[in-house]
């Protein structure tokens, strides 16, 4: 199975840092590549982190602040140089149609029919993701802004020796696991719930530009990964509020309170430099107690192994 995990590609906010890009999450989950908030630069992130526009299915947009979007020509057009031929979903606030058009066709170039826009709208927006969905949900923020999350289906984790117990092999389990029933070679019927344990589904959520509000907790209610900004240290918290961002112990408040696995703390103020980066670390963990990873450009972040059932 290919990997679930998040690539880095930029961990900056507003203001890009010799050391943090804008921000750019490339999370690849199954063969499929969820490109969120594409910021400058994010072309050239790509081939630094060894990713190529044939890994993108999705172009997810929160908002259309600068360091959220200014990717996007570059981005666009490289699905077009490069010859990508599946549809490529493009995801973004409805309201921000008129900056979305300037983007998307921002220079001269040949252009592509693969790029499938989706506008959003309204509370909560579930997009047909193939093996997943794909949520949207609206923020707080000054101009409109939405988070989404990836979330997998429920399914069931086959017991070996179960099915070998009811003469169930070969073909038959597969077909069991399609229909819910097979019959054994002793003529019984096996239901699926006899020889397997429920596996729940995995899920992922991002979470940029916000204050506290309930789509934050919506998003994030029992995430494997959050993926979530922290502009601010605490001692920022009226500014953050101001100008609408979270703080890094804002963050661990929603982890803890949301059931999160683990936390991915990015969008840091271009104010702090490395010595204050085991701060943001610090004031996370004083609200939860789960895992804790501050972002940096180029790292890869795997989504948690998930949870076994007996």
């Amino acid at each position: 199975m290919s990997p679930r995990e998040l690539v880095v590609l930029g961990t900056s906010s507003a203001v890009p840092t010799r050391h943090r890009n804008h921000n750019g999450y490339l999370l690849l989950w199954d063969g499929q590549g969820f490109l969120f908030d594409p910021g400058e630069g994010t072309q050239r992130q790509m081939l630094h982190a060894g990713v190529s526009s044939h890994d993108i299915t999705w172009i997810c947009v929160t908002h259309f602040h600068g360091d959220h979007c200014l990717g996007v020509p570059g981005v666009v057009q490289r699905i077009a140089r490069d010859g990508v031929a599946h549809q490529v979903g493009a995801v973004y606030p409805g309201s921000g149609e008129t900056y979305w058009r300037r983007l998307r066709h921002a220079s001269a170039f040949a252009d592509t029919p693969v790029i499938a826009e989706h506008p959003v709208a309204g509370e909560e927006v579930l997009l047909d993701a193939g093996p997943v969905t794909l949520t949207a949900r609206p923020l707080s923020h000054p101009v409109e802004s939405y988070g989404y999350r990836v979330d997998e289906p429920d399914g069931y984790r086959m017991i070996p020796a179960l099915l070998a117990e009811r003469g169930v092999v070969g073909p038959s389990v597969g077909q069991l696991q399609r229909t819910g029933t097979v019959v054994a070679p002793d003529g019984t019927t096996v239901r699926l719930e006899e020889c397997s344990r429920p596996r729940p589904g995995q899920s992922a959520a991002f979470i940029m530009d916000t204050r506290l509000c309930e789509g934050v907790f919506a998003l994030a209610a029992g995430a494997d990964l959050l993926v979530i900004e922290s502009t601010f240290l605490s001692g920022e918290s009226a500014l953050a509020s101001r100008y609408g961002h979270l703080t890094a112990a804002q963050a661990g408040q929603v982890a803890a309170e949301s059931g999160v696995r683990r936390l991915v703390l990015t969008h840091v103020s271009e104010r702090y430099v490395a010595d204050d980066e085991p701060r943001f670390l610090e004031e996370a963990r004083r609200c939860f107690d789960g895992d804790v990873v501050l972002a940096h450009d180029l790292a890869r972040i795997p989504v948690p192994r998930r949870h076994v059932t007996r």
